[in-house]
């Protein structure tokens, strides 16, 4: 049965998503299209910069992204509690950053004091406002919008530039959430676009690498990796151990990279019980395997229950590939 996407976006159920948007008409997001030899290069430099921008915007942090030819990929954490914890002024400000707002907020950040009914509206504006800053569906469209604009104005055409909406998977377990962020990161070196994660341009993975070489302070939106034993919010693996993961999965994938291929597995596999070969299904064949719902099977299981599925899903690969 097919489910609204107010049920596919389920905060109770988890706040990690996974979400991709495609190109329509054989349109280039990036890259050089060889019919024309026209080079669309330039255009992973505004997806990149709109995607990092509207997230400091948002009360959603980027767990890892990937900027393709024709699509991009971005594992997503909401965080309600952050907005929760804005107070109006500071809704007011986010939300200018993208849009310019009604008559009464702007007036509210120019200092006046509002009479009794416009402050009510303006409140009302501002509760609104604080519930699309932490959602999914509208983080999505500000940035599909922004890039769908500038693409068509640079082509000279009208329509729509991206596929339909965009799809998610909601990620309901460290292992789904940790396969997931190392198959987007490693998206460039599938696709034989770079050799190393290092060299992959416009990704997360490349970003983290960066800072560590050149010891800055990470970019801000970027989630941070908080370690598998803390409780503070974040991402629940060592950053050392992820980009290390990376490294060995990429040569797994590229068994003609030049370089050891070790046989030695990254922490993280044994910590999460996560077998070999399942795991290198997973890095390559991660949407494939699974639609809107990615996890071990119990969890899974129990959330067709929770949202009460007339017909439930098989759950085949969770168990193979997760079990």
């Amino acid at each position: 049965m097919t489910q609204p996407r107010s049920t596919l976006i389920s905060l109770s159920d988890t706040p990690y998503y996974h979400c991709v948007s495609r190109c329509v008409r054989q349109a280039f997001l990036c890259g050089e299209d060889r019919k024309s030899g026209k080079s669309y290069e330039h255009r992973r430099e505004w997806l990149e910069q709109k995607l990092l921008n509207t997230a400091e915007a948002f009360a959603i942090k980027v767990c890892a992204y990937a900027v393709m030819s024709n699509h991009y990929h971005v594992v997503l954490r909401v965080c309600p509690e952050q907005a929760k914890d804005w107070s109006a002024k500071e809704v007011i400000v986010r939300w200018h950053s993208l849009y310019s707002g009604t008559v009464f907020s702007r007036r509210f950040m120019a200092g006046e004091v509002l009479p009794i009914a416009e402050q009510d509206e303006l409140n009302k504006s501002v509760a609104l406002w604080r519930d699309r800053l932490m959602s999914i569906s509208w983080f999505m469209k500000i940035v599909n919008h922004a890039v769908a604009v500038m693409a068509n104005e640079e082509d000279q055409c009208k329509g729509h530039f991206w596929e339909s909406r965009f799809k998610s998977q909601a990620l309901l377990d460290d292992r789904a959430l940790l396969a997931c962020m190392a198959y987007v990161d490693l998206n460039p070196i599938r696709a034989k676009l770079a050799r190393t994660p290092e060299h992959s341009d416009f990704t997360s993975i490349k970003s983290r690498i960066n800072s560590i070489a050149k010891q800055t302070e990470p970019v801000r939106c970027l989630d941070q990796f908080t370690g598998i034993n803390k409780k503070t919010n974040g991402i629940p693996f060592r950053l050392d151990d992820y980009i290390q993961l990376v490294e060995w999965s990429g040569r797994i994938v590229h068994l003609t990279k030049k370089g050891f291929i070790t046989s030695d597995e990254p922490g993280l596999l044994k910590r999460l019980s996560l077998d070999k070969d399942a795991w290198h299904t997973l890095i390559t064949q991660f949407e494939q395997h699974f639609g809107h719902w990615v996890g071990s099977e119990h969890i899974v299981r129990q959330l067709y229950e929770d949202h009460r599925y007339q017909r439930t899903p098989s759950t085949r690969s969770h168990r193979s590939l997760f079990g």
